[in-house]
């Protein structure tokens, strides 16, 4: 009997324990940074005037050389698959596996039959030419991709949109990428066939997990449609403050020099996990995290909880299994404790 995968699973639930240290949820540490949270603050004196939306809506378009008719804010990246599965009436809607489990579950809710195309782990989770069937009239995909932390080529990207298809492009951890190399979302796409949506997200890099800003970029008509399913004055004064100024080019430059600082991290990390020659990645991750593949994954995780460590479990996944972890990206010495801590709990890998 298949045990069907909890779709509703997040990293979150994985951290909280109070003490654990946090490597089940990518947002980058010791954020939102101190010149960020009092510019919140600030906000506070505004919060009995209704949000208003043009200087933000204004600030993403510019910061993406989009006209602001093709920029829709959003509560959350998360509010835009909702807002896409109650709006579109797909015959056959495809979502690429695995991948982050909300678009599925959105879809779903809203009624339709979702049709997964599982990437395959021998493949190194890439796109393969037939991933996709040509029937399908909306397709998600994340790039990179969580929790795989694959960056695919943007003509790859490109070349599923078609005439009658709307391509939906998660882009949550886009900004973790040095140079936003393979983003959909230039000007340069913006002639594509077919309805091409771009999702973004200020959750990853800049700490707002709680405060709920992200925002789609695609077609003026599908924008329209979409913000119409919204509910009134939808993304609070703070959170439009932060979409405004995490746009400028101050902000952006932060953002390059922190997905720099990521990468290099990244490679520390994976140079520790090669020590170890039951831990597996595949193919060549490009994100603010790690996916690895190892024999009795779920009872090392338990294992590493009580060692003070909490992981992200990869069975939820549609396409993966009990022996997948997610790991973040972190500074050096936690990932000094954390490969320690490792070693104790996986006590049957066999190091290098």
């Amino acid at each position: 009997m298949t045990t069907e995968p909890d779709l509703r699973h997040h990293g979150d639930a994985e951290v909280r324990t109070a003490g654990l240290v946090d490597l089940a949820v990518n947002v980058r540490t010791a954020t939102p940074p101190a010149w960020l949270r009092e510019h919140l603050a600030a906000t506070l004196a505004d919060l009995a005037a209704y949000p208003e939306q043009t200087a933000a809506r204004a600030a993403v378009a510019a910061r993406h050389s989009r006209p602001v008719d093709e920029v829709l804010l959003t509560s959350g990246a998360a509010e835009a698959f909702v807002l896409l599965a109650r709006t579109l009436t797909p015959r056959h809607p495809v979502v690429i596996h695995p991948q982050f489990t909300e678009p599925e579950a959105a879809l779903r809710d809203a009624g339709h039959t979702v049709h997964r195309a599982v990437l395959s782990a021998a493949d190194d989770f890439r796109l393969t030419r037939d991933a996709v069937p040509e029937e399908a009239d909306l397709v998600v995909l994340g790039n990179p991709t969580n929790p795989t932390s694959v960056l695919h080529p943007a003509a790859e990207v490109a070349a599923l949109a078609r005439p009658g298809r709307t391509l939906v492009v998660d882009e949550a951890f886009m900004d973790t990428v040095p140079g936003e190399t393979e983003s959909l979302t230039g000007p340069e796409f913006r002639e594509l066939p077919g309805q091409v949506v771009v999702l973004r997200s200020l959750t990853k890099t800049w700490g707002l997990a709680g405060l709920r800003i992200g925002y789609a970029l695609g077609p003026a008509a599908l924008i329209a449609r979409l913000g119409a399913a919204q509910p009134l004055w939808p993304v609070s004064t703070p959170a439009l403050a932060a979409a405004e100024v995490c746009s400028t080019p101050a902000a952006l430059a932060e953002a390059e020099q922190a997905a720099r600082t990521t990468a290099e991290q990244r490679t520390y990390l994976l140079k520790g996990l090669a020590d170890f020659l039951d831990v597996r990645v595949h193919g060549e991750p490009a994100a603010s995290f790690v996916l690895v593949e190892l024999p009795g994954a779920a009872a090392v995780r338990e294992r590493l909880r009580a060692a003070g460590f909490a992981v992200r479990r990869g069975d939820t996944f549609p396409g993966l299994g009990p022996d997948w972890l997610r790991i973040a990206v972190r500074d050096r010495s936690t990932t000094d404790r954390f490969l320690a801590a490792l070693a104790s709990a996986a006590t049957g890998l066999t190091p290098r």
